[in-house]
């Protein structure tokens, strides 16, 4: 199949090819029609399977010759990043309709998109916060939108904006289309798609393994004491060009970053306490590869674009399983291969198990490269190096070998000199024997144990919460008309964490216990005063 025989406007047509893509990815071929016929519709699919033009190209077919007026078209995303992305893609396809876009995000002067909102937009994307705002300041008019897109709906209520989804679908016409794409169906996305969307078709490419599969997936079992040095021996002997390491909590990030840095690899944190600007910053360095690993959260690695990831590090397991298919989706991406690597503890068999479940598919354990196994590896990048600098030796070069020759050195004790000053200049750490759960010490001595971070031992109980769990108290309750879901939308939000990893929510008349995973109750904390329930800010602290 090709694009022209998607039914779209020639013009959309020929700048697919403009652009070079050569055929509609399974995502295109089976959504395209769907709204070019007029339906509401699900598209299920992982990220950086071309979900963007599978709804921008036939929201742009229906604004042919009618762009100059009113916003047409909403575009709806859960971070910054992704909406400036969608916006740049939209904005690129629909060039020969001269369509104008907005990108409407927090972080941005009000003043500013307000002005270019009364210069007239066609297509608005935005994040919920900012444009339940600007409703509410009656600043745009989305009146006349005809089509709606949810993009990484699923990631929108991870993030807690439902209250807000609710407002924007409130001051939509009714008889718009509206377009939901997930990378997974959680309950909440389920249920807004039954109460917005009007007989929607269900268009799915997922088939079972949600992940993708030309994405080779393996789990490591390993002590959380061990884990920066398991993956020191994985970035050592895989195929490594960029990595994205994911761990828990915004602490887990910066240490992780700052840990790799001490041993040599160019690595940063991205977390959400960087400015926007900061952000941009680490993310050119990361495209352009002057640094080779990220180290971030499932909040801060939300919305990024890049394609040239080879591999993922799961360096902790999610608590939320649906994120590790997000995660593995940023490898693998506009038609290369990835690799998902998987630092599993004792503790988290279970957490492994529900994982599998969520992606559809086994994640085969694999034995932990030895001491041995890193050094051979080594070794044999060193002569390949030495090897391919035959070709750029000079004159003067072999000068010195033969001035030394010449003065009695043995030529195999030069070229191993030679070997020896580059091992030390590459200035690799060395690799530090651990011991795998189960098993007897690898041979040599123990190093000064690290910093786990690791999950919290199942087995023990916290301060009367659930096993693993730290209650917290909110002090507010049903007096200040809080609900389990406002609780979970507000640690979610104010903290940057998944709502799904909360535990037991109980309310009182004047006060909240909820049970936080304990690796993630200082992040928790550390928001005390910034929870809003409604116009109200709450403190919170350990029950």
């Amino acid at each position: 199949m090709t694009f022209s025989d998607l039914g779209l406007h020639p013009a959309l047509v020929q700048t697919a090819a403009d652009l070079g893509y050569e055929a509609p990815s399974p995502i295109q071929e089976a959504l395209v029609p769907t709204l070019l016929a007029g339906r509401d519709a699900i598209g299920q699919a992982r990220t950086g399977t071309g979900k963007t033009a599978a709804f921008a190209l036939p929201a742009l077919h229906k604004m042919a010759g009618t762009a100059g007026g009113a916003v047409q078209v909403l575009v709806l995303t859960p971070t910054r990043e992704l909406a400036v992305q969608v916006a740049s893609a939209v904005h690129t396809y629909g060039r020969a309709f001269d369509v104008r876009t907005l990108p409407i995000t927090g972080g941005q002067p009000y003043h500013k998109q307000i002005k270019r909102l009364r210069r007239g937009v066609d297509v608005v994307v935005a994040t919920p916060g900012r444009l339940v705002d600007l409703v509410g300041q009656g600043a745009i008019d989305l009146g006349h939108v005809h089509t709606v897109v949810l993009d990484e709906a699923d990631e929108m209520f991870s993030m807690g904006f439902a209250d807000d989804l609710d407002a924007i679908f409130d001051a939509l016409p009714d008889d718009r289309q509206t377009a939901l794409l997930s990378a997974t169906m959680a309950p909440a996305v389920k249920r807004l798609a039954q109460k917005r969307l009007r007989d929607p078709e269900v268009v799915s490419v997922t088939d079972g393994d949600r992940t993708a599969a030309d994405v080779e997936q393996r789990g490591y079992y390993v002590n959380g004491r061990d884990k920066l040095n398991a993956l020191v021996r994985l970035l050592e002997t895989e195929d490594v060009t960029s990595a994205l390491c994911f761990v828990r909590t915004r602490a887990g990030a910066s240490a992780l970053a700052a840990d790799l840095s001490r041993r040599g690899y160019a690595a940063e944190e991205i977390s959400g306490e960087l400015s926007q600007s900061q952000r941009t910053a680490v993310l050119a360095r990361f495209k352009n590869k002057t640094v080779r690993i990220l180290c971030a959260t499932d909040v801060a690695a939300r919305g990024l674009d890049i394609d040239h990831v080879s591999h993922v590090f799961n360096v902790d397991l999610p608590h939320d399983p649906e994120a590790y298919v997000h995660r593995v989706g940023r490898t693998g991406r506009a038609g290369r291969d990835g690799v998902a690597l998987s630092l599993v503890t004792p503790q988290d068999r279970g957490l492994l198990k529900r994982v599998e479940r969520a992606a559809g598919r086994a994640i085969p354990q694999a034995e932990l490269p030895s001491v041995e196994d890193v050094e051979a590896v080594r070794a044999q990048r060193l002569q390949a190096d030495v090897v391919a600098a035959f070709e750029t030796a000079t004159d003067a070069d072999r000068q010195l070998v033969l001035d030394l020759v010449t003065e009695g050195r043995d030529p195999m004790e030069v070229a191993a000199a030679a070997f020896a000053l580059a091992r030390r200049e590459r200035g690799q750490a060395p690799v530090e024997r651990i011991q795998l759960p189960g098993a007897r010490r690898d041979h040599g001595h123990r190093p000064a144990p690290s910093r786990d971070r690791g999950a919290p031992h199942r087995g023990a109980r916290s301060e009367g919460g659930e096993a693993g769990y730290v209650r917290l108290a909110i002090d507010a309750g049903y007096d200040a008309q809080v609900r389990p879901g406002q609780v979970v939308s507000a640690i979610a939000r104010t903290a940057d964490i998944p709502g799904k990893a909360l535990g037991k929510i109980l309310i009182h008349d004047a006060q909240t216990l909820v049970d936080v995973p304990a690796d993630l109750v200082d992040q928790v904390l550390a928001q005390s005063g910034d929870l809003r329930f409604g116009k109200r800010l709450a403190q919170i602290e350990r029950a």
